[in-house]
């Protein structure tokens, strides 16, 4: 009896390590969210593109198709949004953070850009992974 409740206390100390792993995984992927979100609201594209994986792997996946490595994608967004009246202030509502495995996450969004040449609302899925100790964006779906 005594081996069994040592189980289950050992069991229960296990899960709530691992529900507070979990939510500190999340505040740090919601912090890169907020310095992305600060940064494109300064106009500093290449700021918001510090969120993203630097490396030819990464992938972007919007309207036009597939872009594939960091490099392509900032410059996707530098031909996009190419002045402050189109980059404008950029809000978020994150609609969901799910773990996949140990240091992988998908986050369900919405943006909402408000700028001077019209405003901008669309939804993304990003792939967050654990990069040398950092939360990096590997993938992106954007519309």
């Amino acid at each position: 009896m005594k081996k069994i409740i040592l189980a289950l206390c050992i069991l229960s100390l296990f899960n709530s390590y691992s529900q507070t792993d979990e939510e500190a995984d999340k505040k740090a992927i919601e912090k890169v969210l907020k310095k992305q979100r600060l940064a494109w609201s300064d106009d500093d594209l290449e700021g918001y593109m510090e969120g993203y994986w630097k490396s030819d792997s990464l992938k972007f996946y919007g309207l036009n198709g597939i872009v594939k490595g960091w490099e392509n994608t900032l410059e996707r967004y530098q031909k996009a949004y190419p002045t402050k009246d189109h980059t404008g202030k950029l809000n978020f509502k994150i609609n969901a953070i799910s773990k996949i495995n140990d240091g992988a996450y998908y986050v369900l969004g919405e943006y909402h850009i408000k700028r001077e040449v019209g405003n901008a609302d669309g939804i993304f899925m990003l792939i967050f992974k654990k990069i040398d100790g950092e939360w990096k964006i590997i993938a992106d779906t954007s519309s």
